[in-house]
This record gives C-alpha cells, sequence and structure tokens, in this order.
C-alpha cells in the first residue's frame, strides 16, 4: 500500500545465533521422513545463508554465476546424501564445501585446455580458500557494493543485489521494479557476466568511491524490506526473514558508516513501518488501514529508536530521500497519536520529496496527502497520467488510490472501473477483500 495508507512505499545489532543440530537417524525414522527432514533443513539454509554462501564462493572467483550454479548442484547433492546419512551439524558449511568442490571441478573441466597448470593452481587456490566447517564470514555487504559498481548498468544494480544476495527471483524482482520477467533476467545474466569479465572487486569501497554506490545497496535493501512487507502476518516464512534480513543489513551499513544520513534515514524508515506490523490486520486477518490502526499496537521501541535515528541524520546536514520518507512516517505517527490533522505539513513532505526524485510513486502517495488537506478533485489532478506512463497500467497502487479518489469525488463509474482493476492486480488477499467491500459499496 502506500505511504500515505502507511505502507512502505510508504534493537539489537548482533544477529541472534542459529544453531543447527544433527538429525538422528534412527531405526523408527522411514526413509520418507529423513526425506522430509533432509528437505526442511535445506529449505531453512536456502532461506538464511543463500547469500552469504554465493558472496562468499564468488568473492573468490568474481564468478557469481558459476557461484549460483555449484550451489545449486550441492544443494541437490545435500537432497540425495542427507536423507541417507542424515542432516550434518553444519549444513551451510557441508554445502559450502560441496560447493566449492563442485566449481574446482567445474573449472577444471571447462579451463583445461584454456590455462597453464599454474594459473589453474592458482585458480583452484582462490575456490578453495574456505573453511571446512564453523563460522562463515558474511561477505555479503562486500557483494552488495560490488553489484553497485559503476560499470553495471545503473538500472540493473539493484535488482541485481536482490537476486544474488537476497535470493529473490526474477519474477519478483520485475514486479518491484515494474519491469518485464524475461527482461528482467536477460538483463540480470549480462550484469553477472560484466562482473566476471571485469573482475570487480568484493569489498566495501574506499571513502571516495562510496558515493556512488551507496543509494543502490540503500534501495536493493528497502526492495527487500518491502518484499517483506507484503507479509504483514508473517505466516510467509520467506517474506518474514526476508524483512528480518533486510532490517539486519540496513542495521550493517549504519554500523559501517555511521556519518551517512541516508543510511540513518532508510533504517528509521524500515523501523517506522515494521513497529505497526501487529497493527495492520484484526485479529480475523482483515486488513486495516492506517487510520483505523490501534496505536497501542504499535512497537514504541522501535519508534523511538526511529526517532532518535532521524534526529541523528538531520544533525549531519545532508537531506535525502529516505530522511524524508522516515519523516512521513514520523508525520503519519504523530497524527494518529496525537489526533492533530497535520496534512499541510505531509503535504511539503511529500513535495520536497517528488523534487528529488520525481518517481510516479511519491506523486500517488502525494495526490492522496492532497485529498486530505484540499479534497478529492484537486488530488485527481495531481495523480500521474498513466496514459504518460505506462508502468501505472500494472501498477496496483496506482489503481486502489484513484478509485478511492475517484469515489470520493462522486465519480462513481470510474472509481467501479479502477477498483476493478486494482482487485485483479493485488496479490495480498487480505487488500483483496478489503477492495473488493469498497467495490460493493459502490455498486450499490
Amino acid at each position: 500500500m502506500s505511504q500515505a495508507a502507511g505502507g512502505p512505499e510508504g534493537k539489537r545489532f548482533l544477529r541472534p545465533v542459529r544453531q543447527s543440530v544433527k538429525a538422528p537417524v534412527t531405526e523408527q525414522m522411514t526413509p520418507n521422513e529423513s526425506d522430509q527432514q533432509a528437505r526442511a533443513t535445506a529449505d531453512a539454509v536456502a532461506r538464511r545463508s543463500y547469500g552469504k554462501l554465493v558472496a562468499f564462493l564468488a568473492a573468490r572467483t568474481h564468478d557469481v554465476a558459476a557461484a549460483e550454479d555449484a550451489l545449486s548442484e550441492a544443494f541437490a547433492s545435500a537432497l540425495e546424501a542427507w536423507p541417507r546419512d542424515g542432516c550434518p551439524a553444519n549444513p551451510e558449511a557441508w554445502l559450502l564445501t560441496v560447493a566449492r568442490r563442485k566449481n574446482i571441478d567445474s573449472l577444471r573441466g571447462l579451463r583445461r585446455h584454456e590455462l597453464a597448470s599454474d594459473e589453474l593452481l592458482s585458480t583452484t587456490t582462490l575456490v578453495q580458500a574456505a573453511p571446512l566447517d564453523g563460522e562463515i564470514p558474511d561477505e555479503r555487504l562486500a557483494m552488495m557494493f560490488a553489484c553497485a559498481h559503476p560499470a553495471i548498468d545503473a538500472s540493473i544494480r539493484a535488482p541485481l543485489i536482490l537476486q544474488v544476495v537476497l535470493g529473490l527471483d526474477a519474477k519478483t524482482i520485475a514486479s518491484a521494479f515494474l519491469m518485464s520477467p524475461a527482461a528482467m533476467g536477460k538483463r540480470l545474466v549480462r550484469a553477472k557476466e560484466k562482473i566476471r569479465q571485469a573482475e570487480i572487486p568484493f569489498r566495501v569501497p574506499l571513502p571516495g568511491e562510496l558515493s556512488a554506490r551507496l543509494e543502490t545497496v540503500l534501495d536493493a535493501i528497502y526492495a527487500a524490506f518491502a518484499e517483506g512487507w507484503t507479509d504483514p502476518g508473517g505466516t510467509d516464512l520467506a517474506r518474514r526473514e526476508l524483512t528480518a534480513e533486510a532490517l539486519f543489513l540496513a542495521r550493517l551499513v549504519v554500523h559501517l558508516l555511521p556519518a551517512e544520513p541516508e543510511a540513518l534515514g532508510l533504517l528509521a524508515l524500515m523501523l517506522h513501518s515494521e513497529s505497526r506490523r501487529r497493527a495492520r490486520r484484526y485479529a480475523s486477518g482483515e486488513y486495516v488501514p492506517l487510520a483505523q490502526q490501534n496505536s497501542s499496537l504499535w512497537d514504541a521501541e522501535m519508534i523511538a529508536e526511529a526517532e532518535s535515528l532521524l534526529h541523528q541524520a538531520a544533525t549531519l546536514a545532508a537531506i535525502g530521500r529516505y530522511q524524508l520518507e522516515a519523516a512521513l512516517q514520523s508525520a503519519h505517527v504523530e497524527r494518529c497519536r496525537s489526533g492533530h490533522e497535520n496534512w499541510a505539513h505531509i503535504v511539503k513532505l511529500y513535495d520536497a520529496l517528488f523534487v528529488l526524485c520525481e518517481s510516479p510513486v511519491v506523486a500517488i502517495n502525494r495526490a492522496l496527502a492532497i485529498a486530505e488537506l484540499d479534497g478529492p478533485a484537486t488530488a485527481l489532478n495531481a495523480m500521474p497520467d498513466e496514459s504518460a506512463d505506462p508502468r501505472l497500467a500494472e501498477y496496483q497502487p496506482y489503481w486502489a488510490a484513484r478509485a478511492d479518489l475517484l469515489a470520493r469525488a462522486c465519480q462513481y463509474d470510474e472509481a467501479r472501473h479502477a477498483y476493478s482493476i486494482a482487485i485483479g492486480l493485488e496479490r495480498d488477499p487480505a487488500v483483496r477483500t478489503f477492495l473488493e467491500r469498497r467495490l460493493t459499496l459502490l455498486m450499490g
């Protein structure tokens, strides 16, 4: 949903240690149970460690595609070996070891006639420089900055991070960036090849290089968080863990770059959004708009931390997109808690945000805020035109916002049409039901 509706488009730094316990293979465990145990373990590892494993492998060869292929084969081997031998105590290390060996075998097979023996030895030594057990270094942040390298086309940097580091598929990424899955897939392949050919280093950039890459890294983290936000009830394990990973990565960036105001602003924005998770659905699972949420269910500790980060960012005197978006969330919190109508202030924040990024998403949310201040007719004039931007035709929040404004302006036929499109595009069943009820009221 939109910023004006309280969405993302709208405590501790250290992560909890995840203990891996060896699953005993007993006489009582049937082959089917062993297979289920193996698949459950593999799924869990894929959710929590895919990006970390790919980053570790690729950091030494600069070949992201080869690292992904080797890891995919390692997972296939695990599904054969683990039901038979039992799940290892450290499944990540097991997978890394197998992937490393498969990567070496691939290098030997593909380059047997291309590389001199000493060059092959050097290359395979890089792949072998990995622990057989114990803690695997988390090189995802270095991978993210590598994907944001200036040599890679700017439009594909954030999507590349989402696929390689966070494991999202091309279809999901394409939806987030209003692009076809086929086009997105081709561009991702080309970007990985660019990393390999240019031997782009996997490291956090030097201070002089940082400004050219930080924005992309922050955009990717936020896109991942927004994808996790689509599961407000936390019932989708993959999306729930994606939200946690995005928050962890945002904290990691702030920890390493505490004087970067946009990093502080992004973390503040995400915390403000996450603080309202419990209030976004009734106990029955129905969607609750921001204006109707029970603010006592909001996480006060998260809100306090977000406000502290926002104030800290303000002292650095360099305003940016994420600080403004966090300020908007702060303004919504203030209005809902105090009952004070502050829409004029919110519209001014949207004005400033639109000057910075000229995004159609910002324009939509700005129009919704204008409706509260000057009425739906003025807001409709402020809405972006889908004929001028073809991407809006498939963008659900545009049609939901337009339907609401048209209904409030008593343009019922057009409102019903817009609601029908919004319902067809909505992925969240609870939001779809909410929109269907709105449409039903117009049909009466």
